[in-house]
């Protein structure tokens, strides 16, 4: 009796403190008006009446103090106490217009304020113009909102303003701050002889990068040269960003809030101005470049006899894009053709030594779109990954994976330095096993007795499974057992690398994280450490920013396949089944890989299908049709809607189950006669 008031007593107490503390979530406001605060690692998001939301707006992150504790797993009722961050700042909308005034009225359908703009912030925009208004003040609920017009949008230009409303639906503002502009223009681009003495030099020494046929920031290169004792010394040298972008200042401010460079197929929405990432720090050819450098001692066989990390200056001699390297690597011929066929030897044994230790070898293809002068799809091409991609892959797997071994010997005291890992944990046991026993019906058999043994029995099926009928379904699932790689202090290892130790160094161009460990690193190298106690908050920071630059890229190319695909309504393609659920199932086309959706609404005059989980299909109740995963099946195209960025596909009937069809009219008829 005396434990059981103990208990009560306890929950009480927990209850009085989680009503008493405030707690932190991201706002998410429903269409209504009502808000949802959900918050790591509770239960049940708390609801927030829209009059205790003051001034936070959907995906904002907030402080939220409980009004009323009730019991748990019940939904709380909670008032936001602070705006932590917003994730939007950047608006698209229209213009209403009044005399010496303005109200903005936002293109969404999460309720928010319409924002008043002052006729000094108009910068040229006319009544009921499209209009992107960036926030510029709003802290107290009792005022409108206040803003400014940063750009006037080309109504004729679906697709820009397409492309521009999705960066700012996930948080990617257009343009920088005035502020960080002006710092940007000031930074020297000169390099002095006093900065040229403290690096150690490599301008004599062929280096060379390899870049898509498109890329204007190169982040990095490679150097090469034969050693009097025969091994190689091959340097893997990186934009030293972190020399230029000097911390806290406002240009390193919102280079931090972006976090990453998003990639969308007709532009790039950079992480910083475009004269820091596309002249001053990118290593163009035939250019002195301050760059922060892993040298490697290699031996012909392979094997890494000694490395050094620093600080040097280099003179890129010629810029390769990846076709040109891979013509090279075949047909054995062309500019440095020695040298580039050692770094691919040397890179092919690193590849093949990570699979062998557990690495697991996923493939990969990349959607690109051939677009024509006002940037409409006009083809779509396959990237697929070749032996001139792995060759810059396996050099700067290795020098992420030196950086982060390298500092995580490092000791202050008796703790680790903290630093920014780049983690991937174990598999996903939940999403395992269903898939372990969907992979058994095709005679793959798994050893689940430790992670290695796991990954090794990946690598086995997908080495058996190549080039069959079942490898696209089981490559995909496989993909989605994957636990999500993340920034972090706690380093867990990257289990699909293989690595214990693994960082982001090479991308400091576009990846903040990168920016991160060049300044841990240098202070590392200068034994002069400054302990940052906010950097496990910027690594979720990053890696938040991170999942919303993929999500928003993944946005993009669906607009630009259905833009595509609305040439080609009522035409008739095979594809491939990439997902099922109880309301249908996704197709991608095998030309194009353009998915849409068969709904089950579609099928219904065929047959009653229902949805079997554990095998990723739907089967016919009478006709024991089913469509799995990874099924062949042709479809139509019946709808390509932009707006919802969505393609709708129809299931073309195979002649078995037209007898089918018929044979359900037969019936339907019979019972109408009688």
């Amino acid at each position: 009796m005396g434990r059981k008031n103990s208990k009560k007593k306890k929950d009480k107490q927990k209850a009085k403190r989680s009503h008493d503390q405030s707690l932190t979530g991201v706002l998410d406001i429903s269409r209504s008006g009502t808000g949802f605060v959900v918050v790591k690692d509770m239960p049940v998001d708390i609801l927030i009446r829209p009059g205790d939301m003051a001034t936070a707006l959907h995906g904002d992150t907030v402080r939220v103090k409980i009004k009323d504790a009730k019991e748990k797993h019940k939904r709380q009722r909670g008032v936001v106490t602070q705006i932590v961050s917003r994730k939007q700042t950047e608006f698209v909308g229209s213009l209403q217009m009044n005399k010496g005034f303005a109200f903005f009225v936002a293109d969404t359908n999460k309720k928010m304020p319409d924002i008043f703009i002052h006729s000094s912030k108009f910068n040229g925009a006319k009544d009921r113009d499209r209009v992107v208004v960036r926030l510029l003040e709003w802290d107290d609920e009792e005022r409108r909102p206040e803003g400014e017009v940063i750009q006037v949008l080309d109504k004729e230009d679906e697709n820009d303003m397409a492309m521009k409303e999705i960066l700012l639906q996930y948080g990617f503002p257009l343009e920088f701050p005035d502020d960080a502009l002006e710092e940007a223009a000031r930074i020297p681009d000169t390099i002095s002889d006093k900065e040229i003495k403290r690096r150690q030099d490599f301008r004599d020494i062929l280096t060379f990068t390899i870049d898509p046929i498109d890329a204007k920031d190169f982040d990095d290169a490679i150097s090469f040269r034969v050693l009097k004792n025969g091994n190689y010394e091959i340097g893997v040298h990186i934009a030293d960003v972190s020399h230029y972008l000097e911390a806290d200042t406002t240009l390193d401010k919102a280079a931090y809030e972006k976090a990453t460079s998003v990639y969308l197929p007709d532009r790039v929405n950079p992480m910083l101005p475009e004269e820091i990432s596309n002249v001053l720090c990118s290593l163009r050819p035939h250019e002195e470049k301050l760059t922060f450098s892993s040298v490697f001692q290699i031996t012909p066989t392979g094997k890494i006899r000694q490395y050094w990390l620093g600080k040097t200056i280099i003179h890129s001699d010629h810029r390769f894009t990846y076709e040109e390297v891979q013509e090279i690597i075949e047909t054995k011929d062309g500019l440095y053709r020695d040298e580039i066929l050692i770094l691919n030897e040397l890179a092919q044994q690193m590849r093949n030594e990570r699979f062998k230790n557990g690495a697991i070898n996923f493939s990969s293809q990349e959607v690109r779109f051939k677009l024509d002068e006002k940037n409409k799809p006009i083809g779509i091409m396959i990237k697929e990954s070749k032996e001139a991609h792995q060759l810059i892959e396996e050099f700067m797997l290795l020098a992420n994976r030196t950086v982060a071994e390298n500092l995580g010997k490092i000791k202050i005291g008796d703790k680790p330095v903290p630093f920014p890992y780049r983690i991937h944990d174990n598999p996903d046991e939940e999403k395992l096993l269903p898939f372990i026993a969907f992979a058994k019906k095709f005679g793959h058999q798994f050893d689940i007795s430790n992670p290695d043994a796991i990954a090794s029995s990946f690598n086995q099926m997908l080495k058996e499974v190549h080039g069959k009928p079942e490898q696209h379904v089981l490559e995909q699932l496989g993909i989605r057992t994957m636990s999500k790689a993340k920034y972090t202090t706690e380093n867990v290892g990257h289990y699909g690398l293989g690595f214990d130790h693994y960082c982001h160094f090479t991308s400091p161009i576009r990846r903040y994280p990168d920016v991160m460990v060049h300044r841990i690193l240098e202070q590392a190298l200068d034994n002069n450490f400054i302990i940052d106690k906010k950097i496990e908050e910027k690594c979720k920071h990053c890696s938040d920013r991170e999942r919303a630059a993929m999500e928003a890229e993944r946005a993009a190319n669906k607009y630009k396949q259905v833009e595509y695909m609305q040439n080609f309504l009522g035409d008739e393609f095979e594809g491939v089944i990439s997902g099922v659920a109880s309301f249908g199932f996704w197709v991608e086309t095998i030309e194009h890989k353009c998915e849409g959706l068969v709904s089950i609404a579609s099928l219904s005059e065929y047959d009653d299908f229902r949805h079997v989980e554990s095998d990723y299909c739907l089967v016919g109740a009478r006709s024991g049709r089913t469509f799995r995963m990874g099924d062949k099946v042709w479809i139509k195209v019946i709808a390509a809607n932009l707006t919802k960025r969505q393609l709708d596909y129809e299931w073309v009937v195979a002649s078995g189950l037209k007898e089918v069809k018929s044979e359900k009219s037969k019936v339907k008829s019979k019972k109408k006669k009688e």
